[in-house]
């Protein structure tokens, strides 16, 4: 079983950058596909971003396209969210969780059955 922690939200202004971690703990952590999700109250879930076990492969909603990197260092058993060129519409809670099964790990029902973190709030705001 893996246990995600995900940290490193906060304040910053439009325009500025971010970067969250994910902390995957578990003997096999490196196995599993990890997806950030993001979710402002009375709103749904919105898959961000996701990366493949191997991090060979990435996926990303249009909305953060261009401006949003995900990344992985399985050494280290932590997955990276830089967000650049953030706008106050990405606030939000964000999530990472962690699945075994990758396929379409971007779509909201990908982190239904999915081992998150406690959520870390980004907040973009001037």
């Amino acid at each position: 079983q893996v246990q995600p922690l995900d940290f490193g939200g906060g304040l910053a202004q439009p325009g500025e950058s971010l970067r969250l971690s994910c902390v995957a703990s578990g003997a096999t952590a490196a196995v599993y596909t990890i997806g950030w999700f993001r979710q402002v109250p009375g709103k749904e879930r919105e898959g961000v971003a996701c990366i493949s076990s191997g991090g060979d492969h990435a996926a990303y909603a249009d909305s953060v396209k261009g401006r949003f990197l995900i990344s992985r260092d399985n050494a280290e058993n932590t997955v990276y969210l830089q967000m650049n060129s953030l706008k106050p519409e990405d606030t939000a809670v964000y999530y990472c969780a962690a699945k075994r099964d990758g396929e379409n790990c971007i779509a909201a029902s990908w982190f239904e059955h999915a081992y998150w973190g406690r959520g870390t709030q980004v907040t973009v705001s001037s």
